[in-house]
C-alpha cells in the first residue's frame, strides 16, 4: 500500500470555503482519476491555529505504478485547481510513505 500524504494548512478567513471544496469536489475528482482507492481526512490537533488550520489528507494506492500515473497525468491539473480557487490561502507540501 502506497499513501500519498498532502499536508495543508489553510487561512482561518477561507477555512471553511476550503474544507467544504475540498470534501465534496477535490477529493471526488482525485478518486476519479482510477489512481486511488481511498482518502481521509484528519485534522492536525495540539497546533497553534492562529494562522491557521492544517489537515493530513491521505490517498491510498495499490502500488507505486499507480502513484506514477497520477503525479504524471493528472496532479498538476488537479493541484491548479486549489490555487485557483484560493490562490495564497493555504499552503502544502507532499509526502509518499509506504504501508510496512
Amino acid at each position: 500500500m502506497i499513501i500519498y500524504n498532502v499536508t495543508v494548512k489553510v487561512d482561518l478567513e477561507f477555512h471553511d470555503l476550503w474544507l467544504k471544496w475540498l470534501q465534496e469536489e477535490h477529493i471526488q475528482r482525485v478518486l476519479e482519476t482510477g489512481c486511488f482507492t481511498d482518502c481521509k481526512i484528519y485534522r492536525l490537533l495540539e497546533e497553534d491555529t492562529s494562522d491557521g488550520i492544517s489537515y493530513a489528507i491521505q490517498y491510498f494506492a495499490n502500488s507505486m505504478s499507480d502513484y506514477f500515473n497520477y503525479k504524471e497525468h493528472h496532479a498538476a491539473r488537479l493541484q491548479k485547481e486549489g490555487m485557483d480557487l484560493f490562490p495564497g490561502k493555504f499552503q502544502a507540501f507532499r509526502t509518499l510513505l509506504k504501508e510496512v
